[in-house]
């Protein structure tokens, strides 16, 4: 990886009139602002449909796009809508926070007459498109189709078995009694993808490259696992016999409870872990690097049996490592693996990463409460790793300044050397900045120096998170010089 520099913006979090960021307009322009700033990467958090409690890491699908993302003002252009249509409906009152119950209650419905228009006018484009993703399309508008029919619950929850268990017959009958709404769920992908295949065109015309994220685990609430039962460890009735969490430690006595299916790695590698494969050349389709959250699970994984209420009787299963991972770096060569291995990591696993060569993570933010010794230190990182001040989990710079123990705030300005003059901010960012990593990535939050209120998600909690967004023209010509400037002055600037 080439010496660099990028930005971590959700989508969500882009300005936009109606509600939530989408990859419209504000996409492209944040683009030349990277270009502008010398970056050459746009980090950004799954762009999944989203469920309950709102979460990109939580999807019903592990290959479609959140169909909140479809631009509506290329919609318009597209004669597909109205412009009285788009600003008839009601998108929220805070334009820097996403209102996910208004977008719920709202956007389906007026996309929904973007279909009846465009469906019979794109039928050959579409139908291209069905066939070309064939392994999860179907499948996918199906399962939203029958939760829609089912009141939204969960496929494990729905209450005729013969469709819950994925029977034939009963897929058969209900792709015909609802193939009004499949075609809305499909036609909404293909809208998705036709504006997602533009953006990342004109991406790679700036030399902007897109680093993606990918959870480890999928949902229970999935697709993907009602379609596909066998690659997961569920029971006869499909039901997960253990699922996935990580282990008590210094942070939560009790771990923490995912209560992700766990897959079947033995059956999975019956065909070569086709499955995997199908997964990651989704995921090729839109980014060209790609984050694996919880890496450390590939080579060792905390399994909990159903129904306990918390981590701690879980038990270490071994992982496929680089069975799996080997695999995929050489089917999918052109893809830039980031290894997520943050937390208390073992010497298997620690040995594992460098086995694969993947570059981790080392995160500003955790280097002044871990010791003299730490390894997120600036002067303790290596080439071959990610440097950041903060991930989406983690508080805005400001944020960390207002809530981290005093001592460890003080070891952090005299390490750096910040002063009032620079700011506190700007001297976190140019320690970032300045490390021997091959590649820094600082949140936009940070960038415009935004307080606690600005931060992306507190792991743990199911409510308020996902919600901030940027307002328009605060990322200025002005910022993205001052940006430039540092990244110049770092050798990080791509020619």
């Amino acid at each position: 990886m080439q010496r660099s520099s990028g930005i971590l913006m959700p989508i969500f979090s882009l300005p936009s009139p109606y509600g939530i960021g989408t990859i419209g307009k504000a996409a492209y322009d944040f683009i030349d602002f990277l270009s502008d700033a010398g970056q050459a990467w746009w980090q950004i958090l799954p762009v999944g449909p989203t469920s309950v409690g709102n979460s990109p890491y939580q999807s019903p699908s592990a290959y479609a796009g959140n169909p909140y993302f479809i631009d509506l003002d290329l919609l318009i252009a597209d004669n597909l809508l109205t412009e009285k249509e788009v600003t008839d409906f009601e998108w929220g009152t805070d334009p820097a926070k996403v209102d996910y119950n208004c977008l719920y209650n709202s956007r389906l419905d007026l996309l929904k007459k973007a279909v009846q228009r465009g469906w019979d006018r794109d039928r050959e484009l579409v139908k291209n498109f069905e066939e070309e993703n064939r392994h999860w399309l179907p499948d996918y508008a199906l399962y939203m189709s029958l939760k829609r029919h089912f009141s939204m619950l969960s496929w494990p929850d729905w209450p005729e078995e013969d469709i819950r268990m994925h029977r034939e017959e009963a897929v058969e009958r209900y792709r015909s009694l609802l193939q009004e709404e499949i075609r809305v769920f499909t036609y909404l992908q293909f809208l998705f993808f036709q504006q997602w295949k533009a953006l990342r065109e004109y991406a790679d015309k700036k030399r902007i490259r897109i680093l993606g994220d990918m959870a480890l685990y999928v949902g229970l609430d999935s697709a993907d696992v009602w379609a596909s039962p066998e690659n997961f460890r569920l029971d006869e009735k499909h039901i997960p016999t253990d699922v996935a969490g990580v282990p008590p430690d210094y942070f939560c006595e009790e771990g923490q409870l995912w209560g992700n299916p766990l897959y079947d790695y033995e059956y999975m590698k019956k065909d070569g872990f086709g499955w995997w494969i199908r997964r990651i050349g989704g995921a090729e389709k839109l980014y060209d690097a790609l984050r694996i959250d919880h890496f450390r699970g590939l080579e060792s994984y905390w399994a909990v049996p159903q129904g306990e209420k918390t981590a701690v009787n879980g038990r270490w299963m071994k992982g496929p490592g680089m069975e799996l991972l080997g695999m995929l770096q050489g089917w999918f060569h052109n893809m830039q693996f980031i290894a997520e291995d943050l937390g208390i990591l073992t010497p298997d696993v620690e040995r594992f990463r460098e086995e694969s060569g993947l570059p981790g993570m080392k995160v500003l933010e955790f280097a002044f409460s871990t010791g003299e010794s730490s390894s997120y230190l600036p002067h303790a990182h290596v080439q071959n790793c990610v440097c950041y001040v903060g991930t989406h989990d983690n508080d805005t710079i400001l944020g960390w300044k207002k809530h981290e123990p005093t001592d460890n705030l003080m070891k952090a300005i005299e390490y750096l050397g910040l002063n009032d003059r620079e700011g506190f901010v700007w001297g976190m960012l140019r320690g970032g900045m300045s490390s021997v990593a091959d590649l820094f990535i600082a949140q936009m939050q940070d960038y415009l120096e935004l307080d606690e209120d600005a931060r992306i998600n507190i792991p743990g909690t199911m409510y308020g998170n996902w919600e901030w967004r940027m307002l328009p023209g605060q990322n200025s010509r002005k910022l993205a010089e001052r940006i430039c400037k540092m990244t110049e002055l770092y050798n990080r600037k791509c020619l």
